[in-house]
């Protein structure tokens, strides 16, 4: 049996740039977030607040990340019930 592929049809529309544009930040987040950009071996300087390199490093990915799905969820090509019948 073939798969649908109606669910990848949102890709031809041009709506649909700002939730590819969400889905490409999301993922370079997530691929920065295990790079030694953010875990340096034996790096704790410098402090933010109190708080090593690593820690507020990735409490800025994860609001970075928060806020990204945010944007997704109110771009989302499928989220919009005018195209609905």
């Amino acid at each position: 049996m073939l798969p649908n592929f109606k669910y990848f049809s949102f890709m031809k529309n041009k709506n649909s740039i700002p939730w590819l544009i969400c889905i490409s930040v999301a993922l370079i987040l997530v691929v920065i977030t295990f790079t030694p950009l953010v875990t340096p071996s034996g790096k704790i300087r410098p402090f933010l607040f109190g708080m090593p390199y690593t820690i507020w490093t990735g409490i800025c990915i994860s609001a970075g990340l928060v806020i990204i799905t945010l944007i997704g969820a109110l771009v989302h090509p499928g989220s919009d019930k005018k195209d609905e019948k």
